[in-house]
This record gives C-alpha cells, sequence and structure tokens, in this order.
C-alpha cells in the first residue's frame, strides 16, 4: 500500500489550520487538536518537526500558540509532507537503483521513476494557499 503516514496526514492538516488565520497570527495547539481532531501529544511532535523546517513557528506562554513562518504561498504541499515523512520514494529503486541489479533493464522501475516525479511535481505545485482556499470552498458548500 503506497500511504503517506498519519503523522503526515496530521501535518496536512494542523498545517491548513493554521493558515486560515491572518499571516501572522497564532492558534493554540489545543485549538488545532481539538478542531482537526488530533490527539494533543501527536500534534507537538508533528509541530515541533514543522518549526524545524521552518514551516511553523512556535511560541510558548499564555499568549502562544502556532503560527506560519512563511505566507501560505510560499509553502508547498510537498515541504509539508516531506518535513515529516522525509523523502517521497515509490520504490526502493526509485530512491537508490544499485539496490536492485535489474533497474537498467527493469521496465516497472521506470513507472515508479516517471510515477513518482509526477507526484512530486503535483506536490510541489500545491501551496498551502491552494489547500486553504480549497478548504474554504469544501466549508461553504458542507455548511
Amino acid at each position: 500500500m503506497l500511504e503517506i503516514t498519519r503523522q503526515a496526514d496530521y501535518a496536512l492538516r494542523a498545517t491548513i489550520e493554521v493558515g486560515k488565520l491572518p499571516f501572522g497570527e497564532r492558534a493554540p495547539t489545543a485549538a488545532i487538536a481539538a478542531r482537526q481532531k488530533i490527539p494533543l501529544p501527536f500534534l507537538a511532535k508533528i509541530v515541533s518537526q514543522l518549526v524545524v523546517r521552518g514551516v511553523l513557528q512556535a511560541t510558548r506562554g499564555a499568549s502562544g500558540g502556532v503560527s506560519l513562518a512563511r505566507p501560505p504561498e510560499e509553502i508547498t504541499m510537498l515541504e509539508i509532507v516531506e518535513a515529516i515523512d522525509g523523502p517521497i520514494t515509490l520504490n526502493r529503486c526509485t530512491r537508490d537503483p544499485s539496490v536492485c541489479e535489474l533497474s537498467p533493464t527493469c521496465p516497472a522501475c521506470e513507472i515508479f521513476v516517471e510515477a513518482q516525479q509526477a507526484l512530486i511535481e503535483r506536490l510541489e505545485k500545491t501551496t498551502l494557499a491552494d489547500l486553504v482556499a480549497r478548504a474554504r470552498e469544501l466549508e461553504r458548500s458542507y455548511a
């Protein structure tokens, strides 16, 4: 099964939630966790990884919370997923062709490489601003 981790899914949901705020505003992690149904201890770990990667900023204290480190137009879906899961690879041969002696003559490897590149390009061209806009559309249609 090819699937991003639950942690990467939570990271996307949490980052979209923060992205809905006016740029520079903070949201308490407890509020993000409640709205997105993410266990708070799990979210704390995710937030720290996104802070290290420069996607989010975290401020401690009574008026603290989480905010975007950069404008949502500058943050990609790929960046968020890879901040949690690392580089996207569909098969071990796409990550390192030398692990398989059949890679040079394997037609399946070619397809995996092409599919992986298409996925990476799609995630790279989708910004957090795009995701936030789509989230708002979906919320309006289900309200």
